[in-house]
């Protein structure tokens, strides 16, 4: 693990980012509220918005998370005389909040926006793109490969000796957690982006601490993977090792040494 002298020096420069920002010219406390509160409720609605327009297609929506199920010839069955208007709402609003969400993270940036530096901002549109990208890779990675996986593997082959009763509730917090979570997995890049956008973390750690990351992304796996076997687990953990990498890429070019360094270069060339 890291040193202490290490762990000092990561929540120094994480103080040093913080009160460098703090310190930059802005809004009043005031300002900040209303800017807050304004933003929240365009968030609201826009999460309205998106809610209602999965709920138009909610028999299309059931088909698709049933599909893994479906592909073993089974269904999800009827507990509880309220488990199908609830798997309704829930579904509508996870969907709707996915179909929302770049217009919600267009909130959340202009929300923060003001305590950036002006050739920060220009990252607006990049850091959106990626951060739907990557999500959507990552609940595309669960829904396509670890689902049918799981499936295949705790039901049929698991569960043969037993008759097979799938809930409504169950069922669905089991999709819902297994896709949200490799969702949000796969935004490690993101995570890394912002750490050394605001000089907490150089690539030089992150090399430095890789099998820390090794470890985790290890853990990670087994604790998703419908495989017991290491062939599976190191399926499923190399593509979160791409990411780390990419992450490490990402915090070479974005740390604020090397784009001062990069810009001073440029500016005794000019």
């Amino acid at each position: 693990m890291a040193t202490e002298p290490e762990k000092a020096d990561l929540l120094d420069r994480a103080r040093a980012s913080v009160q460098e920002r703090a310190d930059l010219p802005g809004m009043s406390l005031m300002e900040h509220l209303q800017e807050l509160r304004k933003r929240l409720i365009h968030s609201i609605l826009y999460l309205l918005g998106g809610c209602i327009i999965a709920g138009c297609f909610i028999k299309y929506l059931t088909a698709f998370i049933q599909k893994p199920l479906t592909n073993i010839g089974l269904k999800m069955t009827l507990v509880h005389p309220t488990d199908a208007i609830n798997f309704d709402i829930k579904t509508a609003l996870v969907c709707g909040a996915i179909l929302a969400s770049p217009f919600i993270l267009y909130q959340v940036w202009l929300f923060i926006s003001p305590g950036m530096y002006a050739n920060e901002k220009k990252y607006v549109w990049p850091f959106m793109s990626a951060t739907v990208s990557l999500f959507l890779a990552g609940a595309w990675f669960g829904y396509r490969y670890v689902l049918p996986g799981a499936m295949v593997i705790l039901v049929t082959k698991f569960g043969a000796n037993f008759n097979h009763m799938i809930g409504i509730e169950e069922y669905t917090s089991f999709f819902l957690s297994l896709i949200l979570g490799l969702g949000i997995t796969f935004e490690l890049p993101i995570l890394i982006f912002f750490l050394s956008l605001f000089g907490i973390v150089d690539a030089k750690f992150l090399l430095k601490h890789f099998r820390y990351a090794i470890l985790i992304i290890f853990l990670v796996a087994a604790c998703i993977c419908p495989d017991p076997s290491p062939t599976g687990m190191c399926l499923f953990a190399s593509p979160m090792l791409v990411l780390y990498f990419l992450g490490v890429a990402i915090a070479y070019y974005m740390h604020p040494n090397r784009r001062n360094r990069k810009k001073a270069a440029t500016g005794a060339t000019a």
